[in-house]
C-alpha cells in the first residue's frame, strides 16, 4: 500500500529545464528539452498539489438487485467535482489503484491465480481479436478511419449480451442491461472511428462493475492486469493498426500517449523495486527488445517507437521527461495523480461516462 503521507513522491511537471535530481547518479540519457511545446499544454500544477490516490476495497452488491440502463450525467466542472466527492467516484479510482498495486513486481509471464471468470473474459477478448481477422479492412485512401471497423463494432454490439452470459451466473443475468453499455463503449466509437482514454476508462468501469457484482474478486486482481488487461491491450493495438482508429481527443505531442494511460500505471507498478530496469532504461533498444513482452510500460514504449518516426524526445516529450525520474515508485504515484487530473477530471472525457445502479450518481 502506498503511504497516505501528503508529501508522497511527485511526478515532475515537465519543463524545458527538466533534469534528474542532483542526488541521483546522472543517467545515460538526459531528457531532451522540447521548447516548441506550449507550457500551458503540459501537465498542470494541480497534479503536484493533488494527493496520491489510495487503494480501496470494492463492496459487493446483494439482492434485491435494481439493475438499470446507465446514462450520462456529467456536463460541467461542478458535475466532475460532485463525482469525485461521491463514494462511487472515490471507490472507482481506489479500484484502479488496487489493480495497480496487485501487479507490483510481477512479470506478465509470472504464474498467478486465474478464476473461471478471468479465463472467460480472456476468451471473449480472443473472440473479438478473431473477428478482426474475419473482417478485413476496406481499401481506402484516408489515413484514419477504416469503414470496416463499423462492421466489427456492430458485430461486437450485437453479440455483447451473449458474451456476458459466458461468465455471469444465472442470478446475475439481468445485470447485462447495466454492464453491457460499459463493455460496448470500451473499444472505440463507431461513428467517429476513434479510440482514447475515455474508452479505456470504460473498460476499467466494466471491470469495476464485475467487482461490484462479485464475479471478480480481490484474488483475481493480478490476473485482471497481467491476463485480462494485457489481452485487452493486444486487442486495441490490433484495432488501431488494422482499422486506423483516430486518437480520440488527443493532446497531440504533449500528451502521454495517443490512446492509452492505464497501461503506464500498471506497467510502472510492475517495475517498482526492479534491481536493474530503471525509468531511463526505456532508451535502451536492447532492453525494449528483451523485456517489452514482460512489462506493460516497456511494451507501450516499444509500440510507440514502432509506429512513430523521428526522435523520441520530439514525438513523446512527456514520456522522455518521465525517463529522468529516479525510480518507478515516483513514476507510478505521479501517473496515478495525473490520471485523476488529466482523465477523470476532464469534462470532454467524462461527459461520456455512464452511471446506473452499480456506479451511482448521487
Amino acid at each position: 500500500m502506498q503511504s497516505k503521507d501528503s508529501k508522497s513522491p511527485e511526478l515532475p511537471v515537465p519543463s524545458p529545464n527538466f533534469h534528474a535530481p542532483n542526488n541521483f547518479p546522472p543517467p545515460t540519457h538526459r531528457p531532451t528539452p522540447s521548447p516548441n511545446i506550449p507550457v500551458n499544454n503540459r501537465p498542470s500544477q494541480s497534479i503536484i498539489l493533488s494527493p496520491v490516490p489510495q487503494p480501496q476495497r470494492v463492496s459487493v452488491v446483494s439482492p434485491p438487485y435494481h439493475f438499470q440502463a446507465p446514462s450520462k450525467r456529467i456536463h460541467s466542472p461542478d458535475d466532475i467535482r460532485q463525482f469525485h466527492d461521491s463514494e462511487s467516484g472515490r471507490n472507482f479510482l481506489g479500484f484502479i489503484v488496487a489493480l495497480s498495486e496487485s501487479t507490483r513486481g510481477r512479470k506478465i509471464s509470472d504464474p498467478c491465480y486465474q478464476s473461471d471468470t478471468v479465463n472467460s473474459i480472456v476468451s471473449i477478448l480472443d473472440t473479438l481479436i478473431q473477428w478482426i481477422d474475419d473482417i478485413p479492412p476496406a481499401r481506402m485512401a484516408s489515413r484514419y478511419g477504416n469503414l470496416s471497423y463499423r462492421i466489427w463494432h456492430a458485430q461486437m454490439v450485437e453479440n455483447s449480451d451473449s458474451l456476458m452470459l459466458r461468465f455471469l451466473p444465472e442470478d446475475l443475468h439481468s445485470a447485462t442491461v447495466e454492464i453491457v453499455p460499459y463493455f460496448t463503449d470500451s473499444f472505440g466509437n463507431s461513428s467517429r472511428i476513434d479510440y482514447g482514454t475515455g474508452h479505456e476508462t470504460n473498460f476499467a468501469a466494466w471491470l469495476y462493475c464485475l467487482a461490484k457484482l462479485g464475479t471478480i474478486k480481490e484474488e483475481d486482481y493480478p490476473a485482471v492486469v497481467v491476463r485480462v488487461f494485457v489481452k485487452y491491450l493486444d486487442l486495441m493495438r490490433k484495432l488501431q493498426l488494422v482499422y486506423c482508429l483516430e486518437p480520440a481527443g488527443s493532446h497531440g505531442v504533449w500528451g502521454l500517449d495517443d490512446y492509452h494511460f492505464l497501461s503506464y500505471i500498471f506497467g510502472s507498478s510492475q517495475l517498482i523495486d526492479h534491481k536493474y530496469l530503471k525509468p531511463k532504461s526505456i532508451h535502451s533498444q536492447d532492453i525494449l527488445d528483451n523485456f517489452s513482452n514482460e512489462y506493460l510500460y516497456l511494451s507501450c514504449i516499444s509500440f510507440i517507437k514502432k509506429v512513430k518516426k523521428g526522435p523520441f524526445s520530439e514525438h513523446s516529450p512527456l514520456l522522455d521527461d518521465i525517463s529522468g525520474v529516479p525510480n518507478w515508485n515516483k513514476v507510478n504515484s505521479g501517473l496515478l495523480k495525473m490520471y485523476k487530473v488529466e482523465v477523470l477530471e476532464k469534462v470532454p472525457i467524462m461527459q461520456h461516462f455512464l452511471f446506473g445502479w452499480l456506479i451511482k450518481w448521487n
